[in-house]
């Protein structure tokens, strides 16, 4: 983590270019996120003390929680799992107990770090991708013990013909080319589990446990020479990285640095009229993940003292305040989202760096037409957006898309029959696309 980037007025305007509003969320993930950093240079003695301020954003849907988590995890380069609390069942119940979502983040850190632990050896593993294909397609004479002049000619007219092969692969001349390759795979042993839980609910996968003890058997396979150097690629780039060092690594940073955004955490608040099964025995469960224990997972044991869990929830009907007291506790931070208003949403069409009006432009210009959005048909789309919400269900921005997708359904369908290479759109052809559907409460709860 760059210790002069990430200070928390960076991270918020980092945050800024993809996400409008919200600037009490953005300044509080952003101290949060500094407080690693901070954390990081303490005397030993009292770092292991400094535990994270977990997090409750509370909103309605599609106000930018979700992004706010992804874009920050994103910025410190950190594991990061979204989970849906709904998901969960409390321990002893058929369903997925919260210890699983530890392992899923540590199984994200180790994919990411294997990653780019293979982007290092990239280029050394193509080299020899190469020498095996020619090793394939042209091999050298095997080696003289009493050479004479006839065979060393020979040798190096192979030498020659191979160098001659060599620049064929590079041109990519050879590809459709069909070739005989020997690969390796693992034979699975005949075991069934009979438990109301899954494999993967034990904390363990027994192929990935026995993946180095288990026979690999050698198979011949035919392949276009395209496919066998992807194959090859894969194979001798897994050979040249230490998977000891990709899981000591990604352990330390799911310890260190993993965020878990825990999403529709209202929906696991009891009560009289919820009546589902025990979802206070998944809020008690979630405490101790919270608070800081040990998970067992595939590639070893995880501390999750020091991950940092981001709560969110839309709390339609219920509070912060019904969740368990233990639980309240572990969440010390909250933070109010507000509801997008008609200039936000312009601001969403058009400023953030991937904002829709962006993508679809992009999107049609693979055809060759140019979408041309006059200033007058954006604040149409944002007030009739807008209007929607206000009559209907609140979507918030994912209103925009619905709306911009019924707008462009009749350019999008029949682009390639226009023969146009621009088409612009005004507040007159909004107001005509859209007049009929916004007007009739019933067809916009249906159709935007």
């Amino acid at each position: 983590m760059r210790d002069n980037y990430l200070t928390p007025p960076r991270i918020v305007k980092e945050l800024g270019k993809y996400i409008i509003g919200q600037d009490e969320a953005k300044r509080a993930v952003a101290i949060a996120l500094r407080n690693r950093w901070r954390r990081q240079k303490l005397p030993a003695n009292l770092r292991d003390e400094v535990a994270p301020k977990n997090i409750i954003m509370i909103g309605p849907t599609g106000v930018g929680k979700t992004e706010i988590a992804r874009r920050l995890a994103n910025l410190a380069q950190a594991p990061f799992l979204k989970v849906e609390a709904s998901k969960y069942t409390e321990v002893g119940y058929v369903g997925r107990d919260v210890e699983s979502m530890v392992r899923d983040l540590a199984s994200v850190a180790v994919h990411t770090v294997r990653m780019e632990m293979l982007k290092g050896v990239w280029k050394k593993a193509e080299q020899l991708v190469e020498e095996k294909l020619l090793d394939i397609l042209l091999p050298l004479p095997q080696s003289i013990s009493s050479p004479n002049q006839v065979e060393e000619e020979r040798v190096e007219r192979a030498r020659a013909t191979r160098k001659r092969m060599r620049d064929k692969l590079r041109n990519k001349e050879l590809e459709d080319r069909a070739i005989e390759i020997k690969t390796t795979e693992k034979l699975s042993p005949m075991v069934e589990v009979f438990s109301n839980v899954g494999v993967e609910q034990m904390g363990m996968n027994f192929q990935d446990l026995l993946g180095d003890v288990l026979p690999k058997r050698p198979r011949l396979r035919k392949v276009p020479l395209k496919e066998a150097r992807q194959i090859i690629l894969e194979e001798e780039s897994q050979k040249l990285i230490d998977n000891s060092k990709v899981i000591e690594e990604a352990l330390r940073r799911t310890e260190n640095s993993g965020i878990i955004f825990v999403d529709e955490i209202d929906k696991i608040i009891g009560g009289a009229d919820k009546i589902d099964i025990s979802r206070q025995g998944v809020q008690r469960d979630l405490l101790p993940i919270a608070e800081g224990t040990t998970v067992a997972t595939r590639y070893g044991a995880v501390k999750t003292d020091h991950v940092l869990f981001i709560a969110a929830g839309a709390f339609h009907g219920s509070s912060p305040s019904e969740l368990i007291p233990e639980l309240q506790g572990r969440f010390p931070i909250r933070v109010e989202l507000q509801h997008l208003t008609q200039e936000d949403f312009l601001k969403i069409l058009t400023e953030p760096r991937n904002a829709l009006i962006k993508q679809y432009q992009a999107l049609m210009k693979t055809e060759g037409v140019e979408l041309i959005f006059q200033e007058d048909a954006l604040q149409e789309i944002s007030r009739l957006a807008f209007l929607v919400n206000e009559r209907t269900e609140d979507i918030g921005a994912r209103r925009l898309h619905t709306v911009v997708e019924k707008l462009l359904d009749e350019i999008s369908f029949n682009d390639s029959q226009m023969r146009r290479t621009s088409f612009n759109i005004t507040a007159d052809y909004v107001k005509e696309r859209l007049k009929d559907i916004v007007e009739n409460e019933n067809l916009s709860r249906y159709i935007l």
